[in-house]
């Protein structure tokens, strides 16, 4: 993984000084190197801070093609290059490198834009045609590695992270609808970043830019099947799906330095670091988070499965104190709001896997969406089933008011209108929402009170095609990947908290051939009893204990907010008006929740969207 930018014009020459304080400001995403690459015209120009994985002596960037009319910056892995570059070489192509990185550009010269539906991995990629005088940028399907764009003085930049577009001359400004936006549902609207100006190329999707100006384009999206459809079951659909997983992850190991696990004691990360354990040469490296409140802390259970498998854990405990130190970073890296102070706690952890020497790490995400196995999806299928929900709440108490409702908020009849039902994880979003607005500052409250996100994040959605004829789980799925995966999982507490090091994550649930077979099971085969992921569990029955195989969901979350994390949110209000937050009302939530448990969890994504606000506001300068 890298870090990456490019810059171009058509009516003006590239400016140079430009392009090199945006590398400059992408270098914690790529320590090992930079270089940059000018077009023979100065039309456009490209970045690319380098992280060394595979072919470390040979595999620089940007990559030009031999006649030096295309060139591209690569972040990312390709994991079908074997493949795809002996048949590019029996066409006649020569490669100069080893990196997986440099079949971007042969592909690009035998397909053009269209290369992008060979590709199989994480990645984002900005490619420029000389000839064709075109910029190319694509992102993978589901919006692993990110990548966001802003128009400014006649100038297109594009880079990984929106402080390199400021750094490059983007002027940075809260874009206070998305904010809006974000205060209501907890993220922004599909596309757009918090920051004016500022556009992400949206997951699955690849921005054309030539003189004519910028054009954005879906080339792949999700597609659950119908209702109607069968699904595989039974250990049939154990078997599979472990066989897909399993080269999912041997393929992710692929690198020419060690490949480490985060490992905590849920099935998805253990499931990916059993079967790491079957294909590297010794049991990977493990790291997790430990927490002194026993129901955030799931040490045990990763300490029996790294004990099981002859692996070494490192294990961070972390207090109040090292998340309130972290937290302004993490913000700044994650470039968005959290919820929860976990974003500090899986900070800390990137750093400590960088710290321990490594620059990979497998990790469990996305099984939760190929697999539907948040609490939420849960809710949605007992709801569908006219089931009772008493023990789902029970069971999952501190998902209260983040991925289940905590009281009312905002209306739903949008989802209602649309759907014909509310999906839970929406439903909780506005419940969050609802108690956001209660410390918004009055006038911005006032200026947009007459929105309804709800409807604006269904508008943007393709309910006929993509929605409709789906069980209620499956459109859930489609709608949480499009926010809260695309947004929160992978942008903000993902790579924003992996590449603040220099630490690429790999996500091998997320692999197009493991989804492409998830997405095909009906909920019945994947919930029952109070447990999701049942072909995972069944699986994994054997390889891993079965403490871990029979546990429920349980979140990855920090302690609600207390402490030095209560006492660094206190100096922020106290730092001086805020245009955003009421400060009165910010602290009568505070008052509220004391020696009231309930209380303390429903608030905490409160506390911690202020506080993140408020530390985002003050690093950027917005």
């Amino acid at each position: 993984m890298c870090g990456i930018i490019a810059s171009a014009s058509w009516q003006r020459p590239v400016d140079e000084a430009a392009l090199a304080r945006g590398l400059s400001a992408l270098r914690h995403r790529g320590p090992d190197g930079s270089g940059a690459w000018l077009s023979p015209t100065l039309s456009a120009g490209l970045g690319h801070a380098r992280l060394s994985l595979v072919d470390l002596e040979g595999g620089a960037q940007p990559l030009a093609s031999e006649d030096g009319a295309i060139a591209a910056a690569v972040n990312g892995e390709l994991y079908d290059d074997a493949r795809l570059r002996a048949g590019l070489e029996a066409r006649g192509h020569r490669f100069r490198t080893r990196s997986d990185s440099e079949l971007v550009v042969h592909l690009y010269e035998e397909e053009g834009a269209a290369l992008v539906s060979r590709l199989r991995g994480e990645f984002a990629f900005v490619l420029w045609d000389e000839r064709r005088q075109e910029l190319l940028a694509v992102r993978d399907r589901f919006g692993v590695k990110p990548l966001c764009y802003a128009l400014h003085d006649g100038r297109l930049l594009v880079a990984s992270e929106a402080k390199a577009l400021f750094a490059a001359g983007a002027p940075a400004a809260w874009d206070l609808d998305a904010l809006y936006h974000a205060a209501s549902l907890q993220f922004p609207p599909p596309g757009r970043t918090l920051f004016a100006g500022v556009r992400q190329v949206p997951p699955g999707g690849r921005l054309l830019a030539d003189w004519r100006g910028v054009r954005l384009e879906r080339y792949w999206d999700l597609d659950f099947p119908s209702e109607a459809a069968d699904g595989p079951g039974g250990a049939g659909a154990a078997s599979e799906l472990s066989r897909r997983l399993e080269e999912a992850v041997r393929l992710r190991l692929r690198a020419d330095v060690p490949v480490a696990c985060c490992l905590s004691g849920g099935i998805d990360s253990s499931a990916v670091f059993a079967l790491a354990c079957r294909h590297a040469p010794r049991p990977p490296d493990c790291f997790t988070v430990s927490f002194a409140e026993a129901a955030y802390d799931e040490l045990g259970l990763a300490a029996e499965t790294a004990r099981r498998a002859g692996a070494t854990l490192h294990a961070l405990r972390v207090t109040d104190g090292d998340l309130a130190s972290a937290l302004p970073d993490a913000v700044y890296h994650a470039e968005g709001l959290a919820v929860n102070a976990h974003l500090a706690a899986k900070f800390l952890l990137s750093r400590s896997v960088r710290d321990a020497g490594f620059k990979i790490v497998l990790t469990g995400e996305g099984g939760d969406e190929a697999l539907a196995g948040y609490p939420h999806f849960q809710r949605d299928w007992l709801l569908e089933q006219g089931l009772g929900l008493e023990a789902l709440e029970r069971a999952h108490a501190l998902s209260a008011g983040i991925m289940l409702p905590a009281g009312p908020g905002r209306t739903l009849e949008a989802a209602r209108r649309r759907l014909g039902f509310v999906p839970s994880y929406l439903e909780a979003k506005a419940s969050l929402g609802g108690r956001l607005h209660a410390v918004l500052e009055p006038e911005l409250l006032a200026r947009f009170e007459e929105r309804d996100a709800l409807d604006e994040l269904l508008e943007a959605t393709d309910v006929a095609g993509q929605l409709a004829g789906r069980s209620r789980v499956h459109q859930s799925q489609y709608l949480w990947a499009k926010s809260g995966l695309a947004h929160y999982i992978l942008r903000t507490l993902g790579d924003g908290t992996e590449m603040a090091h220099g630490v690429e994550g790999r996500l091998p649930f997320l692999d197009q051939e493991v989804f492409a077979f998830a997405r095909g099971l009906r909920p019945e085969a994947l919930m029952r009893g109070g447990l999701e992921k049942l072909p995972l569990r069944e699986a994994m029955r054997g390889l891993l204990p079965d403490a871990v195989v029979d546990r429920p969901k349980h979140p990855f979350y920090a302690p609600p907010v207390s402490g030095r994390l209560e006492e660094l949110l206190q100096d922020v209000l106290r730092s001086g008006p805020s245009p955003l937050f009421d400060r009165a009302a910010v602290l009568a939530v505070l008052e509220r929740r004391r020696g009231d448990a309930r209380e303390r969890l429903a608030s905490d994504p409160v506390l911690m969207t202020v506080l993140t606000a408020c530390l985002l506001e003050r690093r950027f300068g917005l």
